[in-house]
């Protein structure tokens, strides 16, 4: 008898567990939750965190999830209003402001995702294409991004959802046009090359045209100068030795000579034949004996 009872006592209580667990159900800090009875929601949504009844088997719970959610889109081709193809890959950021009518309308974040990714693409495609390649590249990109998060929570009002950023992370021409740009912008930056590699040499020629100028100038100024300081010593030379014959003839016409045959007779030069007698070699005979007026040259 008491076997049965502890028995039956057992079972009741794993009855009442069951029914405590069933009746509560616990909300996160991340979460909300609808509470639904029958099919049709019992009450209104809970945003606040902490622990809930609901009746047993009766009411079932669904909680959705409160953060921010991502939502990548994929790559897509758009034509900008000046008939420029890109390539567009954007991606998107969205919260649950309705859980009700987001349940009744998409009715989990997958087909959350499925309809905001139509509504995106299709928002991105139509606002691109009335601005130009710079606008969307450089000139007011996120002035397009922000029209684009205004369209999009726009259309989106009715599934219990706010769009909270949408952003294009790269706008760039396709692989094809990419590459004719490319090779256009390296053919521009090798025209400037040769062009100003042109113009180098034509500076180079210039500077070494007034180089070699300048070179024959300063050299002609240099013979000019050398030759006029030449005739100038000849001219003192003479003077000199003008003054020098004056003071004594004999002794000048004594050096003269000296100096013609020094000159006549040095080694491996032309010889002469020349008599004794000659006047040329009359120093050589009698060193005192008067020359000839001016000696032998």
């Amino acid at each position: 008898m008491s076997s049965t009872i502890r028995f039956l006592g057992g079972i009741a209580l794993l009855i009442i567990l069951v029914v405590v667990l069933s009746s509560t159900f616990i909300v996160q800090q991340t979460q909300q939750a609808l509470v639904f009875r029958f099919g049709s929601i019992s009450r209104a949504p809970i945003t606040t965190p902490g622990l809930y009844f609901k009746l047993p088997f009766i009411e079932n719970v669904i909680t959705l999830d409160k953060r921010i959610l991502d939502l990548e889109l994929p790559q897509q081709e758009v034509i900008a209003s000046d008939q420029k193809r890109l390539v567009v890959d954007a991606f998107a950021r969205y919260r649950i402001t309705d859980p009700l009518r987001f349940y009744q309308s998409v009715n989990s974040v997958a087909g959350a995702n499925i309809r905001m990714t139509s509504i995106v693409n299709s928002t991105v495609r139509t606002i691109l294409a009335d601005a130009s390649l710079s606008t969307v590249v450089r000139a007011d990109r996120a002035g397009l991004m922000h029209r684009i998060r205004d369209d999009v929570n726009e259309q989106s009002k009715g599934l219990g959802i706010q769009i909270v950023d949408v952003r294009l992370r790269r706008a760039d021409l396709p692989e094809q046009n990419s590459q004719a740009v490319f090779q256009r912008m390296q053919t521009e930056r090798q025209r400037e090359a040769a062009d100003i590699r042109a113009q180098g040499s034509q500076f180079s020629q210039a500077i070494k045209a007034k180089a070699d100028r300048d070179v024959v100038v300063l050299r002609a100024e240099a013979t000019r100068k050398s030759e006029q300081v030449r005739g100038e010593g000849d001219a003192q030379k003479n003077r000199i030795l003008a003054d020098a014959y004056s003071k004594d003839p004999e002794f000048f016409a004594f050096y003269r000579s000296l100096i013609a045959y020094e000159q006549s007779f040095r080694s491996g030069e032309t010889r002469m034949v020349l008599s004794p007698e000659s006047e040329f070699m009359r120093f050589f005979k009698m060193p005192f004996a008067s020359a000839p007026s001016g000696g032998f040259e």
